[in-house]
C-alpha cells in the first residue's frame, strides 16, 4: 500500500539540508539579480513592454500544461489592454483575459493578504462557466464528495497512479496550517525557498476539483513578487516547467511518495528557476533590441505613425513581414493614403533606419540597423 507525505506523522514539518542548497542558491540569486538589473534599467515604458512578454509567454504556457492551447494574438490582446498598451483590434478572448487577472492579482497584488476567499475567486475566474471541458466541477470552493482525488495517467482498465491527495474532507483542514505558514513565514525566511515550499505544499493538498497547477503557479509567482518586491515579473517560471514538464512531474512524484525532507524537490527546482531566468533572457532580447533603437533614434522627430509601424517591425524579429514592408501594409497599418506611406517610408530610408530592397513595384523595406544591433547585444 502506497503511503504519501501527508499520510506522515510529521507533515507537514517540512526539512531540507541547506548545506546542499547553498551554491545553486547562490547561483540562482547571482542570475535574478542581473536579469532585475538589465529590466529596470529600461525605463518605464520599455518595462511595461517586458512585462508583456514574460506575462504572454506565462498566460500561454501555464495553459499549455494543463494541456490547454490558447490563441497568442488573443493572450496579446488581454495582456496589452490590462497593462495599458495598444491593442490593435486584436481579438479577446474572456478566458484568457480571467487568467490574466488571476496572474496580475498575485504579482500587481503581492502584499494583499491571502485567504480562502481569495483562492476560490481565483478559481472560479479560470472556470467562469462551472464546467472544465465537458465535466461540470466545484467552482469557488474546495473539492467535495468521496471519490478520492487522483493524478493518473494510462489507458481506461490501465491506469497508472501517480498521487493521490488527501481526501475532500481534509481539505479546509490541510489549508488552514499553510495559509498561517504563508503570512508566519514572509520575510522570516529565504524568499526563493518559501516560494519553492508553497508551490509544492499547495499542489499537495490539491484543494480544488481543478486549476491546482495555474493556482499555484501563481502562488509561486506571488511569493516571489513579496521576496524581491518587484510586481514586474522579468522571468517565467511556468514557460520553463513546461519546457521541463517530464521532470517536474518526475520529481513531484517522487518527493509526494517520500518523506517531509523535501531537498531533492528544492534543488530541482533552484534549478528550473535558474533556467527560467536564462530562457527569459532570449524572450526579453527583443525588448531590449527596441529599447536600444530608440534610444540611438531618439534624435529624430518621427511621427506616431512611423513610431508605430518601426514597432510592429521590431516585434516580428529579423525575418520582418511575409514579403517585407511595402506601402501598401504601411498605408493598411497606420490607416493613411498610399501618398501619405510613401513619402514615410522614403523618410525611414533617407533617415537610414530603413533598407530599401528591389525596384518599382516589387520594391519592400526592412529594419537598416536590426542585425548590427542585435549582433552588438550578442
Amino acid at each position: 500500500m502506497q503511503r504519501y507525505i501527508w499520510q506522515r506523522e510529521e507533515w507537514p514539518d517540512f526539512t531540507w539540508n541547506t548545506d546542499e542548497l547553498l551554491v545553486p542558491l547562490g547561483e540562482t540569486r547571482l542570475a535574478q539579480g542581473r536579469l532585475i538589473s538589465r529590466v529596470t534599467g529600461l525605463g518605464v515604458t520599455m518595462e511595461k513592454q517586458a512585462h508583456a512578454e514574460i506575462l504572454i509567454e506565462e498566460i500561454i504556457k501555464t495553459s499549455a500544461i494543463e494541456g490547454e492551447l490558447l490563441d497568442p494574438r488573443s493572450v496579446r490582446s488581454s495582456v496589452a489592454r490590462r497593462l495599458g498598451i495598444p491593442t490593435a483590434g486584436l481579438p479577446v478572448d474572456r478566458r484568457i483575459d480571467d487568467l490574466v487577472s488571476v496572474l496580475l492579482d498575485a504579482t500587481l497584488n503581492c502584499m494583499t493578504p491571502l485567504t480562502a476567499d481569495r483562492l476560490w475567486g481565483w478559481q472560479a475566474a479560470l472556470f467562469p462557466t462551472g464546467y472544465s471541458g465537458l465535466h461540470k466541477i466545484q467552482v469557488g470552493n474546495w473539492r467535495s464528495g468521496e471519490e478520492p482525488m487522483r493524478v493518473v495517467s494510462g489507458a481506461i482498465g490501465r491506469e497508472k497512479i501517480h498521487y493521490e491527495a488527501p481526501a475532500s474532507s481534509q481539505v479546509a483542514a490541510e489549508i488552514e496550517p499553510f495559509l498561517s505558514w504563508w503570512h508566519d513565514r514572509q520575510g522570516k525566511m529565504e524568499g526563493i525557498i518559501r516560494a519553492a515550499v508553497t508551490h509544492f505544499w499547495f499542489v499537495t493538498i490539491h484543494p480544488f476539483d481543478d486549476g491546482n497547477g495555474r493556482i499555484a503557479r501563481a502562488l509561486t509567482d506571488m511569493a516571489l513578487a513579496q521576496d524581491d518586491q518587484q510586481s514586474v515579473r522579468a522571468y517565467s517560471l511556468s514557460a520553463q516547467i513546461m519546457a521541463d514538464r517530464e521532470e517536474y512531474y518526475d520529481i513531484l512524484e517522487r518527493s509526494q511518495k517520500g518523506s517531509c525532507d523535501i531537498t531533492p524537490w528544492l534543488l530541482w527546482f533552484l534549478g528550473c528557476f535558474t533556467r527560467a531566468i536564462r530562457r527569459s533572457e532570449d524572450i526579453l532580447d527583443g525588448v531590449f533590441t527596441r529599447s536600444e533603437f530608440w534610444r540611438t533614434h531618439d534624435h529624430l522627430q518621427l511621427t506616431d505613425r512611423q513610431k508605430k509601424v518601426i514597432n510592429r517591425l521590431l516585434e516580428e524579429g529579423p525575418g520582418g513581414f511575409e514579403g517585407g514592408l511595402t506601402t501598401k501594409k504601411y498605408a493598411s497599418m497606420t490607416h493613411t493614403s498610399k501618398g501619405t506611406a510613401f513619402r514615410d517610408l522614403d523618410q525611414l530610408y533617407e533617415w537610414g533606419i530603413l533598407q530599401r530592397i528591389g525596384k518599382g513595384r516589387s520594391v519592400h523595406y526592412k529594419l537598416h540597423n536590426y542585425c548590427t544591433i542585435r549582433e552588438e547585444k550578442a
